[in-house]
């Protein structure tokens, strides 16, 4: 067993490096620059390297594996509670240190390149989508102006478009210039998405995993390639709820005294697959997806006495679960509801 923890306090230029024993003992403290980090860590014997979750944090946890180490990653605010007194650069990397100690500490695991690469990819289409939100909401707003209401939504864009491109209509030629140069901005970033999300499907179509996923219903290639790309190994968890509280797809709890007070949602978990799982449970609620839902099925019953977006926050919480249980077993989507039926 490796009896040196070595805690890391990132940064852009200067690292602070805390070496200490198992037990405790202080070995060493020493304030690193960015290129005599890999040559201090290189001459030391294999010991266990923790870092901060955080901005480089999994590049250079594999730079540390290939250097012969052990790498643990620690979520920030678990690291918080151990800072003593005054927070600074020594004061975090000894407080990693001591959060690694403790027995009953969650890590997080480091990524791999593919995992980043599709990660920068979905974050660069996200990105392109809220951009051209913000100009399809600018060209609305600037029509609204001059007269001319439209509502919200990208499939009131064409009548948009028609209106500005009549030379006939009422704008002025100035404003008419403006629409035009927005619409221009709109129509080249919907052929960036369209792009990145082709690269997208090709990138769930390459994976088995992602091929899994798609069987379940509500779940596409993006929400595939997020679940490749963001979350962990399926393993990491113990059960589906385990899973399904990382997402932040359970209630917070103000229990106490053996009552349980149990709140709203805490969405304090991986945003992008949580979004884009609500987004597929709503799927199979609205009009078409609710023929195809089995009647006496649990999701039938919620339906007659719960509001439509309480019970889309249910069921991504049980299709988080669901997901849990393909990954871990390795099969297909099976639906509960016809099983029961067989």
């Amino acid at each position: 067993m490796k009896n040196m923890m070595i805690g890391v306090d990132l940064a852009k230029v200067v690292f602070q490096v805390h070496g200490a024993l198992r037990t405790g003992e202080v070995q060493f403290r020493k304030k690193l620059t960015r290129k005599q980090f890999p040559a201090f860590m290189a001459q030391q014997e294999p010991s266990m390297v923790i870092f901060e979750a955080c901005g480089s944090a999994h590049f250079w946890a594999r730079e540390m594996e290939a250097s012969g180490h052990e790498v643990k990653l620690i979520a920030p605010q678990y690291v918080h509670p151990f800072v003593k007194r005054q927070k600074n650069d020594a004061a975090d990397a000894e407080a990693i240190v001591i959060a690694a100690r403790q027995p009953e500490m969650r890590f997080v695991e480091p990524k791999t390149v593919e995992q980043q690469s599709c990660a920068a990819v979905f974050r660069a289409r996200e990105r392109l989508v809220h951009q051209r939100t913000a100009d399809v909401n600018a060209l609305r707003a600037l029509l609204y102006e001059h007269g001319h209401v439209f509502p919200i939504g990208m499939s009131h864009l064409a009548r948009m478009t028609a209106f500005v491109q009549d030379e006939t209509g009422d704008l002025h030629a100035l404003i008419r210039e403006e629409c035009l140069d927005l619409l221009v901005q709109i129509a080249e970033k919907t052929a960036r998405i369209i792009a990145r999300t082709t690269k997208l499907k090709a990138l769930a179509a390459q994976s088995d995993r992602a091929r899994r996923l798609q069987t379940m219903p509500g779940v596409g290639p993006l929400t595939a390639v997020a679940v490749e790309a963001f979350g962990p190994d399926m393993a990491d968890f113990k059960t589906g709820r385990n899973f399904a509280a990382w997402l932040g797809l359970v209630p917070r709890q103000h229990s106490s005294g053996g009552k349980e007070r149990l709140g709203r949602m805490t969405k304090a978990g991986q945003a992008d697959i949580r979004r884009l799982l609500i987004i597929g449970a709503m799927s199979r609620l609205n009009w078409p997806g609710q023929r195809t839902i089995v009647e006496g099925s649990w999701l039938s019953r919620m339906l007659m006495r719960k509001p439509k977006m309480l019970v889309a926050i249910a069921l991504a919480n049980k299709m988080a679960r669901q997901i849990w249980a393909m990954l871990t077993t390795n099969k297909d989507y099976r639906d509960p509801a016809m099983a029961v039926m067989a």
